[in-house]
This record gives structure tokens, C-alpha cells and sequence, in this order.
């Protein structure tokens, strides 16, 4: 028969947990305390970097695009920093300055795109736009980050993606919902900018009442607009998505 351990032993047990416990608690907090310190000095490395390059940063567009990219990997974000060297850099102004002109681009052809404009349109007015004013170049990597600070207006400016690296921004109140953002994708890729309910159940292999649904839904919210001559038919147009509309950069 075995004997069941005693009072003492069993309390021996407990002193060496709590060691091991304490022991191990002190190894987090030295471990914590070393990544800490490594964190602040990258962020130190990295503002003498700012400060070193900040004019390659101001007019170079992927230059800054690889900067970002350092700072997001360390927690910093220049856009909202305005301490040291950040607020020489005005990073945040930039962006800020940026998304200004998102919104009146984007405002001013809402009745013409049904409020979807494609991010490589928007890029070429904004570019347009900078050179009459001086401004730096931009890139679309610049337009994705600005759109950020667009937030504070709820769901009116949001970016969707449409594949192969093609983005749209929304500059109407409402979520996009899931069909609606596969049955634009589908009309990105089409030469037209245009979907028929047979393309759609084929592409996105949807059934009859599905497909029907969502393009009521689309018409309702007047992002497509009805093309009955078509034989066979009707085509739905994305007025954003028009391939004359990039052409007419001008207008």
C-alpha cells in the first residue's frame, strides 16, 4: 500500500512551484524589458533615417512607399506623429492634404461614376492636378494610405479591391456587400466594364434567382446602369468602370 504524502512534503512541493513560478515571471519581465529597449532603438535608427533622407522621402513616391514600410514594421505611424523629426517631415499634413483632394475628385464625378471611381483614374487626375500646383508625385500606394484618414466619415470613402491589383474607392454611404463586389471584380475584367446575368452565373457559378437579386440590388443603388439593346440580353454598365472614362482625363 502506498503512503500518501505528508503535510510537509506537500508544502516543500508548493515552495518549489512558486519559485519556478517566480522564476519564470522574472524571465518574462527581463525578456520584456530587453525587446523594449531593442524597440526604441530601431524607432531612434529610424527617425536619424527620416531625418537623414526626409527630401528623398517628400518627392520620392516609392522611396516613401519603402519607408512606410519600415515604419509599420515597428509600430510607428508617421501620419499621426507630430514630435522630433516627424513634424519635419509633415508626413501626416501630407496625407492629410492628399485626402482632401481624394474627396473633391471623387465628389465631383460621383453623378457621372454612381460614386465607384478606380484608384488608376483618381491617380491620373490627382497627378494631373499636383503638376499645376507643384506638388509632390504621388503613387498608388499614396492614395491607399490617404484613404485612411478618410475613415472619420464613416462608410462614404472606403477602397475595394478588384484583383490583379486594381482597386475602386466608394464615395457613397453603405457597405458593399459580398455579391456586389464579386459582380463588379467580374466587370473589371471584362473590356466594357459590363456584366449579363449569364455571365455572372457562369463566372461566379451563382443560380438564376442569386444572380437576379444581386443585379436588383446594383440597379436599386444606382451603380449599374441598363443597356436593353444589347442582343439576347440586357448589359449592366459600371459607369466607373467605362474604358472611354480613362481616356477623358481632362473632363
Amino acid at each position: 500500500m502506498r503512503r500518501r504524502a505528508g503535510v510537509g512534503a506537500i508544502q516543500k512541493q508548493k515552495l518549489e512551484a512558486d519559485k519556478f513560478r517566480d522564476k519564470g515571471t522574472q524571465l518574462q519581465e527581463n525578456q520584456f524589458e530587453q525587446m523594449t529597449k531593442q524597440v526604441q532603438v530601431l524607432k531612434d535608427n529610424l527617425e536619424e533615417f527620416a531625418d537623414k533622407y526626409k527630401s528623398e522621402i517628400k518627392k520620392n513616391p516609392t522611396f516613401r512607399k519603402q519607408f512606410t514600410e519600415m515604419c509599420a514594421a515597428i509600430g510607428v505611424d508617421p501620419l499621426s506623429s507630430s514630435k522630433g523629426v516627424w513634424s519635419i517631415l509633415g508626413m501626416g499634413d501630407f496625407y492629410f492634404e492628399l485626402s482632401i483632394q481624394i474627396v473633391e475628385i471623387c465628389l465631383a464625378l460621383a453623378e457621372s461614376t454612381g460614386g465607384m471611381l478606380e484608384i488608376s483614374e483618381l491617380k491620373e487626375r490627382l497627378m494631373k492636378s499636383r503638376r499645376q500646383k507643384k506638388q509632390q508625385e504621388i503613387s498608388t500606394e499614396d492614395i491607399l494610405l490617404a484613404t485612411k484618414k478618410l475613415k472619420i466619415f464613416g462608410t462614404s470613402f472606403q477602397v475595394h479591391s478588384l484583383g490583379k491589383n486594381r482597386f475602386i474607392i466608394q464615395s457613397i454611404p453603405g457597405e458593399l456587400s459580398l455579391q456586389e463586389t464579386k459582380a463588379m471584380t467580374v466587370a473589371a475584367n471584362q473590356d466594357n466594364g459590363a456584366i449579363t446575368k449569364s455571365l455572372l452565373m457562369k463566372e461566379l457559378g451563382w443560380n438564376e434567382f442569386r444572380t437576379q437579386q444581386a443585379i436588383n440590388k446594383l440597379i436599386s443603388e444606382g451603380l449599374v446602369w441598363i443597356d436593353e439593346q444589347n442582343e439576347g440580353e440586357p448589359n449592366y454598365f459600371f459607369p466607373s468602370l467605362f474604358p472611354d472614362r480613362k481616356l477623358n482625363i481632362d473632363s
